[in-house]
Formats: C-alpha cells, sequence, structure tokens
C-alpha cells in the first residue's frame, strides 16, 4: 500500500500532550490528504482505516494496568496507616488521640473523599508536575489516582476493623499486648478476608478512575476510547475497550474474592 503524505511540507502529526497544551480536544485534520493524526505516548496512528489495532490495543491495556496498580500500592501505604489510625485514635480506641486532631484527620478525608476525580485531577497537576516534571500522560496520572484513591482506602480499612469483634481486642490487652502487637498481630489478621476485598474494590475504582484520566490527558483505554471511539466515532475500538476493562474488572473481582474466601477462617477449606 503506497504511503500517503501531506502535501504541505510544515504539516506534522499533534501528539497529545500538544493538543492538550493547545487546548485542542478535537480531531486534527491534515489537509491535503484528509487524514487524522493521533499521538498516544510515542505511537502515531494514521490513516481512515487503521490495521494497528492488535498493537496499539495491548499497549492501552498495559497503560490502563500499571498505573492503577502502582496508585492502589501507593495508597495502601497511605491509607493503611489512616485507617487504623482513625479506628486506634477514637476516644474508645485502643491509643486515644487528642480529639482535634482525630476530628481534623476526618475532615481531610471527607473533603477530598467529596471531590469529583476529574477535577482532582486538574487540581493536582502542579504536585505531578513538581514530582514527575510533567502532568500529562500515564505516568502522570499515578499522582491524582494516588491522591483520589488514599483517603477511599483509609476509609475501608476504617469499615472492616470496625467489624472486629471488641472481646478479642479486650483479650490480647488483658495479656498484656502492645498497641503494635495488638495491630498487627491481632486486628490485621482477623480483618484479612474484609481488607482484600477492600483491596479488591479499591483496584476496581481505581482502575475506573485511571479510565476517565483519559478524558484529561491519560493514556490507556480511556484515550482510545474516547479519542477513537467517540471522537473519530469509530464504534468498534469504543466497543472494543469496553469489553476488555469489563474483562478486566471481572478478573480483578473473581481473584479478590477468591482470595478473601481462601483468607476467611470462619470457612471450611476442603
Amino acid at each position: 500500500m503506497r504511503k500517503r503524505t501531506p502535501s504541505h511540507k510544515g504539516d506534522k502529526p499533534f501528539t497529545l500532550g500538544g493538543l492538550l497544551a493547545l487546548g485542542e480536544t478535537h480531531n486534527t485534520r491534515m489537509e491535503a490528504a484528509g487524514i487524522y493524526a493521533y499521538g498516544f505516548g510515542n505511537l502515531y496512528v494514521c490513516g481512515a482505516v487503521d490495521r494497528r489495532l492488535s498493537i496499539y490495543i495491548p499497549f492501552a491495556v498495559w497503560e490502563t494496568l500499571y498505573a492503577p496498580l502502582i496508585a492502589t500500592v501507593l495508597a495502601y501505604v497511605i491509607g493503611l496507616p489512616l485507617g487504623v489510625l482513625l479506628v486506634t485514635g477514637e476516644e474508645t480506641g485502643i491509643r486515644p488521640m487528642p480529639k482535634g486532631v482525630m476530628n481534623a484527620l476526618n475532615t481531610v478525608i471527607n473533603l477530598l473523599r467529596s471531590i469529583p476525580f476529574l477535577i482532582l485531577m486538574v487540581m493536582v497537576f502542579p504536585l505531578s508536575r513538581l514530582i514527575l516534571g510533567t502532568s500529562i500522560g500515564t505516568a502522570a496520572t499515578i499522582v491524582p489516582l494516588t491522591v483520589a484513591a488514599a483517603p477511599y482506602v483509609a476509609r475501608l480499612v476504617e469499615s472492616s476493623l470496625r467489624e472486629m469483634d471488641r472481646g478479642v481486642i479486650e483479650a490480647a490487652q488483658s495479656m498484656g499486648c502492645s498497641t503494635w502487637q495488638i495491630v498487627t498481630k491481632v486486628m490485621l489478621p482477623e480483618c484479612l478476608p474484609g481488607l482484600i476485598n477492600g483491596a479488591t474494590n479499591a483496584t476496581i475504582t481505581i482502575l475506573s478512575y485511571g479510565a476517565m484520566a483519559g478524558n484529561i490527558g491519560g493514556g490507556g483505554l480511556g484515550a482510545i476510547s474516547l479519542m477513537r471511539g467517540h471522537g473519530r466515532n469509530q464504534r468498534i475500538v469504543l466497543y472494543v475497550a469496553v469489553i476488555i476493562l469489563v474483562l478486566l474488572v471481572q478478573i480483578i473481582q473473581s481473584v479478590g474474592t477468591a482470595l478473601s474466601v481462601k483468607a476467611d477462617k470462619r470457612i471450611t477449606h476442603k
């Protein structure tokens, strides 16, 4: 097939970052040939009929997975201690904290959870530039994903720990266990099934956030479904992206449920 090139020598394909920097989210038309050009990272897709679907879809799946998974790990690094503190630091907890500190912590968590993700992502752009040097691209979405997910994870952990029988904690205290021992050897192991379920829900939620991030500079299946599926009216691309996202969620949920059941001591495993 003969390669088609623009008639104007100065015409160049725009990258996704360049389009966003110029505030142009619509398709870029190359005048002479009437061919569209898009940039997804370093991958350019040109032509009315794209024959590289099998190339950039797997790359988009990789982008869709690695950023949310890294963000989930970072969110638990921040959110797990916060969730434990919300339970142990309350007035009736095993390590009460000053009431003002607990009120401030709850207020900050509630404020971050109340901000819609797309708005929060725009607000966190300066932090992404400070840490990574850019606010455009899949890697740059890790920062806002972590900021959005950490308060959510903290509430999930808090909810799981509050389901624990208070008598077990009192028994550990009567045996002279320290706060650290009660948390690490009693509370977390006893609440492990609920924590795994929470981690599964958090991973799925962050995955959906990552897909939404494609609307304002992120990569992955979200960007492809919006730009190619919706923007260029290529419905097959849109449907393929949605089907892959549904399959990813089903896999994550199935694995999480299996691990939770395996960790539940109340269930007899054959």
